[in-house]
């Protein structure tokens, strides 16, 4: 493998790995009001009702990110997220200024490169692969 085949799969693995770890920290509160008993209070930005709103920001921010961080499915596990982060930037912060928008966008970017490049050699589904001699 080349030097710069090598610098692109462990930029892929920060990149993976770091947005996991920081779109967990908004997911996780999510996961815990779902499974909580307490009532739901989450937003219905795009009209399915808190709960339902609840229930795909809660797979998109904690399971997908998981996914994601593991290297498996990367680029479909990076669809949900990438839709929240739009529904949260143009939608849900639709009226705020662009620093209300800018945190989902940053997302956003980082979830479309992991559509486009995928999770690298450095990852579960590769490590996979080669076992099976993918």
């Amino acid at each position: 493998m080349k030097t710069t085949d090598t610098l692109k799969n462990i930029g892929l693995l920060i990149v993976r790995i770091g947005t996991a770890s920081f779109m967990l920290t908004h997911g996780w509160p999510k996961f815990q009001q779902l499974i909580s008993a307490e009532e739901i209070r989450f937003g219905d930005p795009i009209g399915l009702g808190p709960m339902a709103s609840l229930i795909l920001a809660a797979f998109a921010e904690f399971f997908c990110s998981i996914l994601i961080g593991l290297g498996i499915k990367t680029r479909i596990a990076a669809i949900p997220p990438l839709i929240t982060m739009l529904v949260a930037a143009f939608i849900a912060h639709a009226d705020d200024p662009f620093s209300g928008k800018e945190k989902s966008l940053l997302y956003a970017l980082l979830f479309i490169a992991l559509i486009v490049f995928g999770g690298g050699k450095y990852s579960l589904d590769s490590l996979i692969g080669r076992k099976k001699g993918i």
